[in-house]
Formats: structure tokens, C-alpha cells, sequence
């Protein structure tokens, strides 16, 4: 019985990435309207522009190859399982053991991959700016964020999620300075990787400025829902990395009853809602910042990050 409560409740974390993850965006939207004193879209208007796209009928260019049509399920499929092995609520479950930062970074980088051979595979120029600028972007954010999980790794001896989110929580790890840095290049690496202000604006369609959006130009139907979702379920991923990492606050572990997974479930459910509200206020308070300024700000984390790990190796050897 035990085991098959374990799995239960790791297919409910499954689903309830899924399910979330264009509540989030909604949300988002909604305080950043409310932040503009505007009405704003309904928090349930993601589910509603899903099912559209999913309706709707399919159109593919003449000279579209397979890797086209098979994208957006590779994107799709890659994203979800990085977000599921992410904790939300609950770690230590049944498949905890594969949750593990480099896995994740490496589902992410495939995805991405996929994505710019996709935009390029049509032809069409707007296809191949977007695909050269989101390769620019991932040269500097995945050596950032592989630095930030080296910092991790030397702090709590792990990269495994479930290990790293317990030491987190514990009284031995204190105030340092290194984890400060790595929670900043955290910020800013989640911020370029799903494309928001300052380093990207998902609102627009403004041909000279947009990087994501110029990759599923030719998209439409099914496959740009399954990519929007995927888009959803990425923003979704970063701010449950960080509140597991660095907010691991009524984080439920192994072996939790009922009462434990529900208080797991209430306090990831208002971490989510406080840093969906401070995105909200920090895309309000500042503007998109031109192409290229990117390298620069994504610079800034990827030296945060280095430091961070140069501190722990100093602290380490004296």
C-alpha cells in the first residue's frame, strides 16, 4: 500500500504541473493588468486559448519536413518531464532518484535544441533570427545554470533535487554569500530562458525585437498548442526550482501522511502566488532592453555565478 500512495501521489505531482502551469501565466497576466489599472484577461483565458489551438486545423508549409511536425511533442514531452522531476510539494517520492539538476538542464537544452532546428527547418528568415538569437541566449544562460548546480553541488554535497532541497531546509546551511549569488543568476537565467522582460516581451509580435516568438511563426493548430503549453510548463518549472531550492519551506518528505502533503501542497501554492506577483511587479517596473544588451545582462549572471562557486572552493580550502 505504501508504494502504490508513493506513486499516487508522484502521478499527482505529475498532473499538477501540467495543470497549473497555465493558471500561472494567467495569474501573471492578471496582476500585471491590475498593476497597469486595467481589467485584464481572466485568470482561466491560458485553458481557453489552449483549447482554441487545439480545435483548430493544422497548416504546414510545402516544404515542411518531419522534424517540423514532430517538435512540438519533443518540446512538449521534454519540458513536462523536467518539470515533473522538479518537487513541488512532496520529495523524497517513488522516481525522486532522477530528479537531477543536470538531467533537467540537459531535457531543457534538447528542447531548445529542437526548437531552433524547427525554426530554421521552413526557411523563413523570421524562423532563422529567432533560432541565431536563442542559441545566443542559450550559450551564455546553460553555462550560467551549470555553475549554479556545481554551487549547489558544493554546498549540499548533491545534485539530486530531493537531497539538495532537504539540505536546504536544514539549520546547517546559514546566511552565504555564494547561495545569494547563485539565487540572483537563478533570477536572471529563468528570466532570459522563458523569454520575459527585460530580455524578451511574450506579449508582442513585433518582428525585430521578438526571439521566441519567431520560431513558431509557422506554427498553428495543435502544434502550437502543445508549444505554448510547453512554453507555460517552463515558466512553471523555474519558479518551482527556485522555491525548492531556496524557499524548501513546508516542503513534505518522504514517508508524509496525508495532513503533511496537503500543508506541502497549501505553502507550494502560495510560494507560486508570491513569485508569480513579484514577476508581475518587475515586469511592470522596467522595460525590454534591446537585442543586444542580452549578452550583458546574461554575462552578469553567468560571472554571479562563477564567483559563487569560487567562493565555496576559497572557503573550502582554507
Amino acid at each position: 500500500m505504501a508504494v502504490i500512495f508513493e506513486l499516487a501521489v508522484q502521478g499527482a505531482q505529475m498532473f499538477l504541473v501540467l495543470a497549473l502551469a497555465p493558471l500561472l501565466i494567467g495569474f501573471v497576466r492578471k496582476v500585471k493588468a491590475r498593476l497597469a489599472r486595467r481589467q485584464g484577461p481572466s485568470l482561466i483565458q491560458p485553458y481557453r486559448d489552449l483549447i482554441r489551438l487545439m480545435r483548430k486545423e493544422v497548416v504546414l508549409a510545402d516544404n515542411a519536413s518531419w522534424l517540423f511536425r514532430v517538435t512540438p511533442y519533443l518540446i512538449f514531452a521534454a519540458t513536462w518531464v523536467a518539470a515533473a522531476l522538479v518537487p513541488t510539494f512532496a520529495a523524497g517520492l517513488q522516481f525522486s532518484w532522477t530528479a537531477d539538476l543536470i538531467v533537467i538542464v540537459a531535457l531543457l537544452g534538447s528542447a531548445r535544441f529542437f526548437q531552433a532546428l524547427a525554426g530554421m527547418d521552413v526557411g523563413t528568415s523570421f524562423g532563422g533570427i529567432g533560432a541565431s538569437r536563442e542559441v545566443m541566449i542559450a550559450s551564455l544562460a546553460e553555462p550560467a545554470m551549470l555553475l549554479i548546480v556545481f554551487s549547489l553541488a558544493l554546498v549540499a554535497g548533491a545534485t539530486q533535487l530531493s537531497t539538495v532541497a532537504a539540505f536546504m531546509g536544514s539549520p546547517e546551511v546559514g546566511l552565504r554569500v555564494s547561495l545569494g549569488m547563485s539565487l540572483i543568476a537563478l533570477v536572471m537565467v529563468a528570466i532570459a530562458e522563458n523569454a520575459r522582460i527585460p530580455v524578451d516581451n511574450p506579449a508582442t509580435h513585433l518582428e525585430l525585437t521578438m526571439v521566441h516568438e519567431a520560431m513558431i511563426l509557422e506554427y498553428s493548430g495543435r502544434h502550437l498548442a502543445m508549444i505554448e503549453l510547453a512554453t507555460f510548463i517552463k515558466l512553471l518549472l523555474y519558479v518551482s526550482l527556485i522555491s525548492c531550492v531556496f524557499l524548501p519551506w513546508g516542503l513534505a518528505h518522504a514517508g508524509a501522511g496525508p495532513k503533511a502533503l496537503a500543508i506541502g501542497a497549501a505553502a507550494y501554492l502560495a510560494k507560486l502566488a508570491a513569485l508569480a506577483i513579484l514577476l508581475a511587479v518587475f515586469e511592470t517596473a522596467v522595460a525590454k532592453m534591446r537585442v543586444f544588451r542580452v549578452p550583458d545582462f546574461l554575462g552578469a549572471a553567468l560571472m554571479l555565478a562563477l564567483l559563487g562557486t569560487l567562493l565555496l572552493f576559497v572557503s573550502r580550502s582554507l
